[in-house]
């Protein structure tokens, strides 16, 4: 093998490493969140703002759109894939454990959203805000979570996994329904023709088939198919990430007879690398980047403190009160690998708000500057003081795990 291969391999081989791709994407947050609070944050502001795409398929998006629709469906693809896998062949295959983070992702949605309505009670100007406490924002919370708990059990990444993706699909469902003026149902109804043609050709027929050949590579039916799936998305105006979870949980997870192995196993092993590497650090660059006026400000207006005690506070009691009781009053079971002080700091992870609670943002608040320039304070503090508290309790947690046996959680 020549070197320039030798060194491209290992490149890939170190993104594909969670905690690798986790200092990439934290680095390049921080590199954003500098440069928004500088001299310079104009220059930002007109780079993320900088408009490419064709305009006759609706596509003029700024760069910044790009990064959240366009290059998160890669890692949302990713993810939806892992779950694919989780439940066919791994945890989330027993109903009882499947539950567990299901349950506690709607709890985890449903308090902050309460905590935030009850500390903006009687304030108009704020009550449309209640929405923005409810996401978790699912790369963030995986990159903290790789970066501080490498002893942790796999268990509790499912976990985080699952509630993660659950949450996403209840914000969009959320943005859908109260946040959103009008939906393409024609486009969305395509969207859907399109991902049953991809569950066809996954579990059916071979994809050369459906044009007639019998040379025509896979990626050459697969690859178009999802443009124009995540397209329809985008035009619907759902969000357009909802494509790539979609079409990761189509994927076909058992490899037939004279298969090495699964799609699902090699399109994830050859997308990996690009997601850390590329999609992920430049969703955060273009994401991150919010100017921050201090804490005066943030923690007076009512819209900035019932987002701070909404991702902060409600997410971990929603999250982890939620799988508790959940626990009590139905068959779901923790994995026994887990134990709830695993399943606080994960809680405590998920108020990471970032990106959705970030657009919902902008969408309750079109019409007054000032109260939306504190929500968006409020979401960057939040997502701050949830990462330092998760990142304490789970680095404790892990290193406990390192010095004991695993199976011994408590």
């Amino acid at each position: 093998m020549s070197p320039p291969a030798t060194i491209l391999g290992r490149t890939a081989d170190s993104l594909r490493s969670d905690s690798v791709g986790g200092l990439l994407l934290i680095a390049a947050a921080a590199a954003a969140i500098i440069w928004a609070n500088s001299p310079f944050a104009a220059s930002y502001e007109a780079l993320r703002g900088f408009t490419v795409g064709p305009a006759a398929l609706h596509l003029d998006l700024d760069l910044q759109t790009w990064a959240a629709d366009g290059l998160l469906a890669v890692f949302f693809f990713i993810v939806g894939n892992e779950l694919k896998q989780e439940f066919v062949h791994g945890e989330l295959r027993d109903p009882r454990r499947a539950m567990l983070p299901i349950v506690a992702a709607v709890c985890g949605m449903a308090v902050p959203a309460l905590v935030y309505a009850a500390i903006t009670l009687g304030d108009p100007a704020s009550a449309g805000g209640w929405g923005i406490p409810m996401a978790t924002d699912i790369a963030f919370a995986l990159a903290v979570l790789a970066v501080v708990g490498k002893g942790l059990p796999p268990a509790l990444r499912t976990f985080l996994l699952t509630l993660a993706i659950v949450d996403d699909l209840g914000a969009v469902t959320v943005i859908a329904v109260f946040y959103t003026e009008h939906i393409s149902f024609g486009p969305l109804l395509g969207a859907a023709a399109g991902l049953a043609l991809f569950g066809y050709l996954q579990q059916g027929r071979r994809p050369a088939a459906l044009l007639g050949a019998a040379r025509v590579p896979a990626w050459a039916v697969y690859v178009p198919l999802a443009a124009v799936v995540w397209t329809l998305m985008h035009e619907s105006g759902v969000h357009a990430t909802i494509a790539g979870v979609a079409i990761g949980l189509l994927m076909r997870t058992a490899a037939r007879p004279g298969e090495a192995e699964s799609p699902s196993h090699r399109v994830e092993h050859l997308l990996r690398p690009w997601s850390a590497g590329l999609a992920l650090p430049v969703f955060a660059f273009f994401a991150a980047g919010v100017a921050f006026e201090g804490l005066g400000a943030v923690l007076t207006d009512r819209a900035g403190l019932g987002i701070v005690a909404g991702l902060v506070g409600g997410k971990l009691l929603g999250i982890l009160g939620g799988a508790w009781l959940t626990t009590k009053v139905t068959s779901a079971t923790l994995n026994p690998s887990l134990s709830w002080w695993d399943i606080a700091g994960m809680s405590q992870l998920a108020g990471i708000g970032f990106t959705v609670s970030l657009l919902i943002t902008e969408l309750s608040f079109p019409d007054t500057p000032e109260t939306l320039a504190n929500a968006k304070a409020g979401v960057l503090l939040a997502s701050l003081i949830a990462s330092v508290l998760a990142a304490a309790v789970l680095t404790v947690r892990s290193r406990r795990y390192q010095r004991e046996p695993r199976g011994s959680a408590g």
